[in-house]
């Protein structure tokens, strides 16, 4: 059964524009983008002109209100061409939906319209120097003020840092109160205080604009705050278990690009009179590649299918992101391997998708974290609590 079959027309034509953008807007500009190290804010615009900031966003709100499947869908088109710019869009995504179903009317009115036509980028906070995968230790500080409240800290890979306009800065009210205390609020991004650190150089991901920020005595007024103290720290990880399925959908995008192209290069490369891909070796090692392709979608489709039944999909995005991550990166060295030398060039894919691929295993959390997770919903059905 295609999966199209179970589909709306409105769904698929979604899914075929998204295929039509990647193809156009991305592909051609995609190397460009990486060996420049530029962010390309512009393509930004164009994505909400195709109607791709609002995937899940309620449409009376201006968005396409997709499911989760269409969304992964979608993401595994366009990560065939630029993983690196299709992070950033979905990080944008995250927060534009994030906002519209659980900001206050101020914030929507403020920050939506202008954020669905592209016209300003969102970026989340959450990661800091100091605590990588360990949420619950932000320390970044919010203390409460007279007229709002007053923010310090830092922040570390934060993506679309570069040309964010629109910032949720997860902080901490009471260092006492653990991550009961943590709370989230919007913070603009030419507010007084705010310093984005110099862009970091990223194997692969420079379309990410991604750097570090610096947050000194910023004044917030209560109605930045997204979520309250508590409140914040579980929205975190909710929409953390959202962006692994969906990161497994980007490992899948550029797994099958590359297998593609490797598919390509071996039928037209001619070796000892016969196209190399004549080769059973090649064939089999090709072959392996594309059940992995198969499986990791299978874990992707399972986990967004969870999701839009309600479910928090925890260890289904941990399973899903695990291994997507781990067949992307291996299965795209063999593409790679395929191809010999050819597949090194920077006229190829290859070489921005294998560094993405490698990038996946922290993204949302390090594949080590995804075992943690998985170790705990595999032992509490033995009544043993993982250390």
């Amino acid at each position: 059964l295609c999966m199209y079959d179970t589909l709306s027309s409105e769904e698929v034509h979604l899914i075929k524009t998204a295929a039509a953008f990647a193809a156009g807007e991305i592909e051609p500009h995609a190397t460009d983008w990486e060996l420049q190290r530029r962010v390309p804010t512009e393509t930004f615009k164009a994505a909400a002109d195709a109607g791709l900031t609002g995937l899940l966003v309620p449409k009376l709100l201006g968005g396409r209100d997709a499911s989760h499947i269409v969304v992964a869908k979608v993401l595994e088109e366009l990560s065939q061409a630029c993983l690196a710019f299709t992070f950033g869009l979905w990080v944008h995504n995250n927060l534009v939906n994030v906002i519209a179903r659980n900001g206050s009317q101020h914030q929507i009115d403020r920050y939506l319209p202008e954020m669905l036509a592209g016209q300003r980028v969102g970026a989340f906070c959450i990661t800091e120097p100091g605590t990588g995968s360990d949420a619950t230790a932000i320390s970044t500080l919010a203390e409460k003020v007279s007229n709002g409240w007053r923010l310090n800290g830092e922040k570390a890979w934060v993506t679309n840092s570069v040309c964010a306009d629109v910032f949720a800065v997860y902080a901490q009210t009471n260092p006492d109160s653990g991550w009961r205390g943590i709370a989230c609020f919007l913070v603009d991004g030419n507010v007084q205080g705010l310093e984005r650190g110099v862009p970091y150089t990223m194997s692969g991901g420079h379309a990410m604009g991604v750097s570090g920020l610096r947050i000194e005595d910023i004044l917030v007024p209560e109605t930045s705050m997204l979520f309250g103290p508590g409140d914040g720290f579980k929205a975190a990880m909710k929409a953390i278990n959202l962006a692994r399925t969906f990161v497994a959908a980007l490992c899948c995008g550029i797994l099958k690009a590359s297998l593609e192209a490797a598919l390509t290069y071996c039928a037209g490369r001619q070796a000892f009179g016969k196209p190399i891909l004549a080769n059973q070796g090649l064939q089999w090692e090709l072959a392996d590649v594309a059940t992995d392709l198969e499986a990791a979608r299978l874990l992707l489709y399972r986990a967004a299918f969870a999701l839009d039944t309600g479910d928090d999909a925890i260890s289904e995005s941990a399973h899903a992101k695990k291994f997507a991550s781990r067949v992307a990166f291996t299965g795209i060295s063999q593409c790679m391997q395929a191809m010999g030398a050819a597949g090194l060039r920077t006229d190829t894919p290859l070489f921005r998708h294998l560094a993405t691929a490698k990038m996946t295993h922290y993204m949302d959390g390090t594949t080590e974290i995804q075992n943690v997770v998985i170790s705990r919903e595999i032992l509490r059905e033995h009544g043993i609590r993982a250390e």
